[in-house]
């Protein structure tokens, strides 16, 4: 059963993983295609306000073609070199004006979103009728930025690719001069822009989530206690069967004594054997009794009140208690005076010797009874010198069959019973009652009823 239960929470657990990571996934798949969403409708965006940032400033757009002519017919002579060219297309003075114009009309035309941009060139090709030379091709970087205020292109996309073509004639040669720039953006709080628009997708996957871990830890509870009440009764049998064979034992030697002629005809041997039968037949009856009276819940037993004289009910069951047990020492501490209170004798007077039968079974010498009024409330304790409960245990004393364990072993008597009566006579009685106790310093159980 043990390892049954093992295998099903390790295969729910698995499951559990499984389901969150396919849960994960999803959200994941829909947070990039969210991404890939917003890239098209900046790109598109864009589009709309300008087919090609040059047509911003038609005066400085002349003034670049100028550049790039002066600087490729100056390469042509053979008084610029390469990497001249390369500098001079990406230090020019119109540079931070383009800038400028370009960013004033992102914010005019999309006010919604905070743009940064960058738009870096890819290449610059001279063509001839005789030959290409191909002065600057590289991947987009940073580090060839026309314009644009970005500082790195790690978090940025691209929007489009601008291809120019310029025509001239040099030394009665016609040539032509091809340029590729590109256009990379960021948008600022990107990442905030699209959770807000995951919003509903989120809270549903994290209801998700928590649903599926709450079910999960609802099932482990209820396999846990499963377990719990499948042991409680398991030790029930185990206990009842032991507690039972006694008394059936003796009863099955005391009837085959009595089958002997010299018993039945000595007097005294034959009530000894009946006084012996007697007791263990109302043995097996307060057994059989236990049982049934405990099977019912508090809300389902039926009190018979009336007004009693609580320090003299309590002096009776002391006194009954002493003949029982006349090598217990059992002590009154009683600072109340004929004290008034509506209850059920008889379930009470149970209850009451089920709390010093307990202290008894624990190794109790002395027992202390003792009645005050706290808070306007009828307190009964009784105090003892056994052996103690440790801390972890004394959560569990009121459950039903339990039993305080010593290491693996029940060292006492009983079915687990009698404090589960106590706990549930005294609620009966809208009353409450506690324990106070360490290992090796005895116990205190407090009762508490209405005045």
């Amino acid at each position: 059963m043990k390892q049954r239960i093992n295998l099903l929470i390790a295969f729910s657990v698995v499951a559990l993983i499984v389901l969150m990571t396919v849960q994960c996934y999803l959200v994941k798949t829909a947070y990039e295609y969210k991404v890939a969403q917003f890239h098209t409708q900046i790109k598109n965006e864009i589009g709309a306000i300008t087919n090609n940032y040059s047509d911003i400033d038609s005066a400085l757009v002349s003034r670049k073609e100028m550049l790039y002519k002066s600087l490729s017919e100056k390469y042509m002579k053979g008084k610029k070199s390469k990497l001249d060219i390369k500098n001079g297309v990406l230090k020019t003075e119109f540079q931070s004006a383009i800038t400028q114009k370009i960013q004033r009309k992102f914010e005019r035309d999309l006010p919604d979103f905070k743009i940064d941009f960058a738009i870096v060139l890819n290449k610059f090709i001279l063509y001839n009728e005789q030959e290409t030379d191909t002065i600057f091709s590289e991947k987009p970087f940073i580090q060839n930025k026309l314009y644009g205020n970005l500082a790195s292109l790690n978090h940025a996309f691209l929007v489009r690719s601008y291809v120019g073509t310029t025509n001239g004639t040099f030394e009665n040669e016609e040539y032509k001069l091809l340029t590729e720039d590109s256009m990379y953006v960021s948008v600022i709080d990107w990442e905030m822009i699209i959770l807000r628009r995951m919003t509903f997708i989120l809270i549903l996957s994290f209801f998700s989530i928590a649903t599926l871990i709450s079910l999960f830890v609802i099932a482990i509870k209820a396999l846990i206690k499963q377990k719990k009440v499948s042991d409680v009764k398991t030790d029930f049998i185990n206990n009842i069967t032991h507690e039972l064979k006694t008394p059936l034992a003796t009863l099955g030697i005391s009837t085959k004594i009595l089958a002997q002629k010299n018993i039945r005809d000595n007097d005294e041997n034959f009530n000894s054997i009946v006084n012996t039968i007697s007791r263990q037949n109302n043995r097996l009856q307060n057994l059989i009794d236990q049982v049934m009276a405990n099977s019912l819940a508090e809300n389902e037993i039926e009190l018979q009140k009336e007004k009693i004289e609580a320090e003299d009910f309590l002096l009776s069951i002391v006194n009954d208690f002493k003949i029982t047990f006349p090598k217990i020492t059992l002590k009154t501490d009683f600072q109340t005076e004929k004290t008034i209170l509506v209850l059920d004798k008889f379930h009470l007077t149970t209850a009451f010797l089920n709390v010093l039968e307990n202290a008894v079974k624990y190794g109790s010498n002395t027992i202390t009874v003792k009645t005050k009024i706290v808070e306007k409330q009828f307190s009964i304790s009784f105090e003892d010198d056994g052996i103690g409960i440790a801390k972890n245990k004394q959560a569990f004393l009121f459950e039903k069959f339990y039993r305080v364990e010593q290491g693996n072993l029940h060292n006492t008597k009983g079915l687990g019973l009698g404090l589960y009566y106590v706990d549930q006579i005294v609620k009966a009685h809208q009353g409450s009652v506690n324990v106070i106790s360490d290992l090796g310093k005895g116990t205190q159980f407090t009762i508490l009823l209405k005045v």
